[in-house]
Parts: C-alpha cells; structure tokens; sequence
C-alpha cells in the first residue's frame, strides 16, 4: 500500500487480521496501524517505507520477500504478531466508557 496520504483504512486491518502482511508508506493510518519489522528486535507485524519513491517501495518489497523466503520462522513470528493485532471497537468503547464512569461519579 505506496499511499501518498491515508487518512485511516481498512485494507492494512484486514490483511492483519488474515495474516497477510501488509507492506506500507508510513502515513496516517497506515503509519499508527504498521509497525515495520525490525531485525534486530524482531519486532513488528509489516513492513513499512517512509518516503514516496520507487526505490524504498523496491527495498522494503525485496527486504519482506529475503525474510520470507531465508528466514521463514521470522517471517512466521511477523505473521502471528500481526494477526494478534487488536483494531476493534471494543478498547475504544472500554476508553469511552471508563470517561463516561469517571465524569458521572465526579458530579
């Protein structure tokens, strides 16, 4: 997902969700939502590029694709972290609800 602007999305949730990684430019949504693999932590449930040109699209694809195909259990422990990512409603509604509680029982 090369996005020069993404307010939010959906497509990177659900490739999350279904364990297909997705490969993004850190902008809006995608950067809050991609955390890019980082190799030294093992970290992460994508792969991310930060500036809009064809070079660090191509980089971060054949990046993604050397852990797929040469380091298949890293690429395995991306997948399992990325489809335990919890983009629900149910924390924004237990926030929401935790406010509504506080502010009810100050008055």
């Amino acid at each position: 997902m090369p996005s020069d602007f993404e307010p939010c999305g959906l497509s990177q949730i659900i490739s999350l969700k279904y364990g297909a990684l997705p490969l993004v430019r850190e902008t809006g949504g995608l950067k809050d939502t991609v955390f890019s693999y980082n190799d030294q932590t093992r970290q992460g449930n994508g792969f991310s590029f930060t500036n809009s040109n064809a070079d660090d699209l191509w980089y971060t694809l054949c990046r993604a694709m050397s852990v797929y195909y040469d380091r298949r259990a890293e690429w395995d422990a991306i997948v399992a972290a990325a489809m335990k990512c919890d983009y629900s409603w149910k924390k924004s509604a237990d926030k929401y609800t935790d406010l509504y509680n506080t502010l009810t029982q100050s008055n």
